[in-house]
């Protein structure tokens, strides 16, 4: 068993997402990379300052502008979105998630239901898409459909067509405002791929996805949703078939009272972390999360799921669903990490009228940094790349409750 400290633990976490200690990639090639490293990018459409996925990989790629993850996926071909927990999945990984796609077809209960329930509306999606070629829910009127009731489509060509992409038979050609439009399997993904891996061969293949995903994991939930179809009476058994081949290890954090699992893999990695060494594949093309604070999206991995409290003793709520009476800090807070650790937390809007960032309040785990000029440096040249990132052209600062941090957050200059 390894043994290591929480410092470790931390860096080798945010490491492992490209989070630090800097942006180590760039362009449509180096998001592609960031997508990979990142294993799953969780899509989520609300759209308060930019969407989530677009704020992850601002924080992981230089200058990145947002959008360019669709380019990647759906002109590139590179990845492919799919499932009720929605993310973005590396393409060559197809032939895995399509005997996932199969088992849900043949096991989920909600989906038995759609085909019981609308089979005539399946079947005609099926055709309208080889007559059309591409197809999105809006093409279909409200007044010319069977309303339906769940949560899935209001009509049943929506519920259809989710049937459809649910289960493998459809793919998300492109997407219009995030709006998925469907296109047959075999018109988006490459002919070789269109298989189905071995059963016991995927169960280890997403055993291990969900531990990269993690970086440390504790394979201890059986309705994580993260492992996507591995019959849940089967994981302990295929966790210790992965330990006897050596290919995961166990990992004792210093102060956390569970063993977690990383692959073995990542074993010189985190060696050379717990000597103090940065890895050389990690080296920043910029500046480093010390230098530049970055902003964490509020489905990030690394913090979101009450991650953020196991792993930076930060308590941290995406509040965007509490009505507002019971919100402690705001609509859209994210996190701030300066260096490799979770110092504070703000909530902004754009203000589409003005084109202009509005920090609508900023909280501070220690009061004290504010005085501390290498953090108030830091979190300006933050809020200078992020607000670039949103396309502002100016920052309203007026709701920072301490002083200093408003003088020097209202003096910066956007657009240079």
């Amino acid at each position: 068993m390894l043994t290591i400290d929480i410092q470790t633990a931390r860096r080798f976490v945010l490491g492992k997402q490209g989070l630090w200690p800097g942006r180590r990639w760039q362009g449509l090639e180096g998001t592609a990379q960031a997508m990979r490293a990142m294993e799953y990018l969780q899509l989520d459409p609300l759209q308060i300052i930019a969407r989530s996925q677009d704020i992850k990989l601002y924080g992981r790629v230089l200058d990145y502008p947002p959008g360019m993850w669709e380019e990647v996926a759906y002109q590139q071909r590179q990845f492919f979105d799919w499932g009720g927990w929605l993310a973005a999945r590396p393409m060559d990984e197809l032939p895995y998630w399509r005997v996932v796609m199969h088992r849900t077809r043949e096991t989920s209960e909600r989906m038995q239901a759609v085909l019981k329930e609308h089979p005539e509306a399946i079947a005609e999606m099926r055709e309208v898409l080889k007559e059309r070629g591409t197809v999105s829910n809006r093409d279909f009127t409200m007044a010319s459909r069977t309303r339906t009731e769940s949560y899935r489509g209001r009509k049943d060509s929506a519920l259809a067509l989710y049937y459809l992409w649910l289960t493998g038979e459809v793919m998300t050609h492109h997407r219009e405002k995030f709006e998925r439009v469907y296109a047959l399997t075999e018109m988006v993904a490459p002919s070789h791929l269109l298989t189905e891996s071995d059963d016991a061969e995927t169960n280890r293949f997403l055993i291990k996805k969900e531990i990269a995903f993690s970086g440390l994991a504790r394979l201890s939930r059986a309705a994580d949703s993260h492992f996507r179809g591995v019959p849940f009476e089967q994981i302990d058994t295929l966790r210790q078939e992965l330990f006897s081949t050596s290919e995961i290890v166990e990992v004792k954090v210093e102060g956390w009272k569970q063993t977690h699992c990383a692959l073995k893999a990542d074993v010189e990695i985190l060696n050379e972390l717990s000597a103090g060494r940065i890895p050389d594949a990690w080296t920043p093309l910029d500046t480093t999360t010390t230098e530049e604070t970055v902003f964490l999206a509020p489905l990030d991995q690394v913090s979101a799921r009450g991650r953020a409290k196991v792993l930076f003793d930060f308590d941290y709520i995406w509040e965007v669903y509490k009505p507002e009476h019971l919100r402690k800090f705001g609509y859209y807070v994210l996190p701030i990490l300066w260096g490799d650790t979770l110092i504070g937390r703000f909530d902004s809007k754009l203000d589409r009228t003005t084109n202009t960032f509005v920090i609508l309040g900023l909280w501070l785990e220690d009061d004290s940094l504010s005085a501390n000029e290498a953090f108030t440096e830091a979190l300006a040249r933050g809020f200078t790349r992020f607000a670039n990132f949103l396309g502002a052209k100016s920052l309203n600062a007026d709701a920072v409750s301490e002083p200093r941090l408003r003088k020097r957050l209202s003096a910066i200059s956007l657009g240079k």
